[in-house]
């Protein structure tokens, strides 16, 4: 008799963690023979390990749905010559708030009206996710491109951010469409009063320690750390159904061909959640088993427990890709 239990990978993007590790424990002991083996990253990190690095992944989930079809759509498989995913599934949304500490500088004055200014100050330490590797980051720098339209000041993007990095960001406006330019290289000068970490996740045990006073991160996560939050309007925080259209207003370009078949220009929109099965995966049946969980009223509710709720219903993308056991949980976004 085989014990042997069946890996289910899943690589999914840091903001993930928490309620995905609960999502894990309800689906192994409903299906005892699945070990499910996650891993989370940047967003964009999430997708390259199956794109770049050709790692078997069975399950792939990212903080932003745009990335699956941008850079899994539009990859080959060298191994097969067929696209690494060709559907998806919109599961849930987030807002984008700023996460910090009783003893942050300025903790007791700030507020949604002043939080650009006091973040500028250079004694006032800011943690910022690496725009070219997780969503947080460039929907950070998309949050302080909008913020100078909404408050009519339009130095609030390099207010923060003018020397402060080796080869500076760029921000322009053709009029239509303000466009944020994140360079190949992104570091921080020696004495920059903002802190990049691959990973938003990672921010989160620098503010716990108290060696940084702000992060931008999602509403979910820093629930579920018991931070200190401060709520952005609902114009700059990405995550309102009423204003996508004010979103798409601006775009990050990154200048860099980290991506051997396609350059990443993000639009702004609505936050959204996607995940999908990689072509390649090598336990499809077990990948769809996940997923039907995920969105079962079971992984609803464990999602929900963890400050993350979901579309109802989810949105699909190419619904005549998606395996059936999965069609009908699912809406077309084309009827949205």
């Amino acid at each position: 008799m085989n014990n042997e239990k069946t890996p289910l990978v899943v690589f999914a993007a840091g903001s993930l963690i928490i309620p995905f590790d609960h999502l894990e424990k309800g689906f192994e002991a409903r299906y005892p023979n699945i070990d499910v083996q996650a891993e989370y990253h940047g967003s964009i990190q999430v997708i390259r390990h199956a794109t770049e690095l050709h790692k078997p992944i069975d399950v792939i989930a990212t903080a932003d749905a745009s990335l699956l079809p941008m850079l899994m759509y539009s990859s080959i498989d060298p191994e097969t010559g067929i696209p690494y995913a060709d559907w998806y599934i919109r599961f849930a949304s987030n807002r984008l708030a700023i996460a910090y500490h009783p003893q942050s500088a300025y903790a007791k004055d700030i507020n949604s009206d002043n939080w650009y200014e006091i973040l500028s100050r250079p004694d006032v330490k800011v943690g910022l996710a690496d725009p070219r590797f997780d969503a947080v980051g460039y929907r950070a720098l998309m949050t302080y491109a909008l913020a100078g339209q909404k408050y009519s000041c339009p130095t609030i993007f390099t207010d923060m951010f003018y020397g402060q990095f080796t080869f500076p960001l760029g921000i322009f406006s053709d009029g239509l469409i303000t466009t944020v330019t994140v360079p190949e290289i992104l570091e921080t000068r020696p004495d920059s009063h903002v802190l990049v970490r691959g990973a938003s996740v990672e921010l989160i045990a620098l503010l716990e320690a108290g060696e940084i006073d702000y992060a931008f991160e999602y509403e979910s996560v820093i629930r579920q750390h018991g931070l200190k939050m401060l709520k952005i309007p609902p114009e700059l925080n990405l995550g309102e159904a009423d204003y996508q259209e004010y979103y798409s207003q601006v775009q990050v370009d990154e200048d860099f061909q980290r991506f051997s078949s396609v350059k990443p220009v993000f639009r702004g929109e609505r936050i959204g959640y996607g995940i999908t099965i990689p072509e390649n995966a090598s336990h499809p049946e077990e990948a769809e088993l996940f997923i039907a969980y995920l969105l079962s009223p079971e992984g609803r509710s464990i999602m929900a427990g963890d400050s993350h709720e979901m579309f109802d219903p989810v949105i699909c993308d190419q619904p005549e890709q998606i395996p059936s056991s999965l069609s009908s949980a699912c809406q077309d976004h084309n009827t949205e």
